[in-house]
């Protein structure tokens, strides 16, 4: 099936052409989400199946409005569980003093800062090293890098970015030491090192003394943001701890070079002010929420922030950080595919005049498992038509509707493990097929997926069209 280069390779190619309208969706399965949606709604449900029938973005959603607490849930049927067994939240927020002459919006402001800072994180890291004195060396612990975090949960867990630990080189040497001073607390704390994944740039600490510790930051969900809907980031700019700046998404699926030697992908633009020393900080909603960690800035000539700030968009985060937490690592079954961005999915549903409800196949990687199980990726002919490749639409009889679906999936199976991924051949729903998939690991696909994705870079910088591998 061909679609004519026109608004979708416009969309592919500068990173515009927001909003998107999302697709239509059954009868049933709208009454089913407005049904669960509503205040008491979700109090009724009482099988799996219609919880099961919801995406992981719609559970994750559904929590998130709920007020419970769902950033340990590695697996789809873990946020299924923990909607049957837990309450809507109703815990109260505290008051704030009126204040004469402030308007709503800044009341807003000030009452999400005050709850969310005390849990924000300034983060100093030591090194030791070797110091000549006479004819003696002697160790000295020297100051090696500060930047910014989050806690986590209430066993002391602290978000940051590995670029804070390791002085910003890839194969930095790790600190000695790690002190994180948390905003609602007067000591400063000793932290371990849980774990690091520095291709998604994300590390995370463990406080030695967890007593006394303020309330955890609420996690949100990036896969729902919009363009121009504003955002909160706080951090330690230059060493100023506990600084808020405000702005808004300026774009949404940006690739940004990481410190791990390969693109971050789907990261939020931002132009709320970012500048050193906020790295691994909180990316917030207006409501307090997390929905990135601050990772980068673009920076010409080293002139500082003008405006252009990248965060690491939470959905991303949350999986790292729960593997990290669990494993010690991270652990990267793969396809070895790349997909297309569900946001322009959704503008090739309205081009082709129906809903594309699945994750399209970008493209596929050189001797990868996909490959050889024969799935078709997208690319464009000669005449710049777009001919569409495998839309993929459930994993083991699973529904896939978006990325996060497919993602979600696929981490949670071994290497060496049998999916069996239900595709629409050049998304023609009279063209589906089954296909068997054998999983690998993603440094097993080594030096030709690192090769794709560096043609890819170069050929379109900045191309918010792929989503990460899988």
């Amino acid at each position: 099936m061909k679609v004519k280069l026109g608004a979708i390779a416009f969309s592919f190619l500068t990173g515009h052409g927001y909003p998107f309208n999302i697709p239509m969706v059954s009868c049933k399965r709208a009454a089913l989400q407005q049904h669960l949606f509503a205040p008491d709604g979700f109090q009724h449900v009482s099988d799996n199946d219609s919880l099961n029938s919801l995406s992981v973005t719609e559970l994750k959603r559904l929590l998130s409005e709920r007020g419970i607490d769902f950033r340990d849930c590695l697996e789809k049927r873990d946020l299924v569980q923990r909607l049957k067994t837990s309450q809507a939240s109703n815990r109260p927020r505290e008051p704030l003093m009126p204040v004469i002459g402030l308007s709503d919006h800044e009341t807003s402001l000030i009452e999400t800062f005050k709850r969310v800072s005390p849990s924000v994180a300034n983060i100093k890291t030591t090194t030791v090293v070797q110091a000549q004195q006479g004819l003696r060396l002697r160790s000295l612990e020297v100051p090696q890098g500060t930047g910014s975090g989050f806690l986590w949960d209430e066993q002391g867990h602290v978000v940051t970015n590995y670029h804070v630990l390791s002085a910003g080189r890839r194969n930095g040497k790790l600190p000695s030491s790690v002190k994180v001073k948390l905003a609602g607390m007067a000591d400063v704390l000793d932290a371990d090192i849980v774990g690091f994944e520095p291709e998604k740039d994300i590390a995370v600490l463990k406080v030695r003394d967890r007593r006394n510790l303020p309330r955890p930051i609420d996690v949100g969900t990036s896969n729902d943001l919009q363009v121009g809907q504003s955002v909160l980031a706080i951090g330690n700019p230059f060493g100023l701890d506990d600084t808020l700046t405000t702005g808004i998404v300026s774009a949404l699926g940006r690739d940004v070079d990481g410190i791990g030697g390969r693109p971050i992908h789907g990261c939020i633009q931002t132009d709320a002010a970012i500048n050193p020393g906020n790295s691994g900080g909180p990316l917030l909603d207006s409501r307090g929420r997390l929905i990135g960690v601050n990772t980068a800035i673009f920076s010409p000539g080293g002139a500082g922030n003008v405006g252009v700030g990248f965060a690491i968009p939470v959905d991303t985060v949350r999986r790292v950080v729960n593997q990290i937490i669990v494993y010690g690592k991270v652990r990267r079954p793969s396809l070895g595919i790349s997909i297309v961005d569900d946001r322009i999915v959704r503008n090739i549903g309205e081009q082709l005049g129906r809903p594309l409800e699945g994750c399209l196949v970008a493209e596929v990687t050189p001797n990868s498992p996909a490959i050889v199980a024969g799935i078709e990726a997208t690319s464009m002919s000669s005449d710049g038509s777009i001919i569409l490749g495998d839309l993929v639409t459930a994993v083991n009889g699973e529904p896939v509707r978006q990325a996060e679906d497919l993602i979600s999936a696929i981490e949670e199976k071994d290497e060496g493990e049998t999916v069996r991924l239900t595709v629409m051949r050049k998304c023609d729903p009279s063209k589906t097929r089954v296909i068997d998939v054998t999983l690998t690991t993603r440094d097993k696909l080594g030096v030709a997926a690192s090769n794709n994705r560096s043609m890819r870079s170069a050929s379109r910088p900045g191309s918010p069209m792929m989503m990460p591998w899988q």
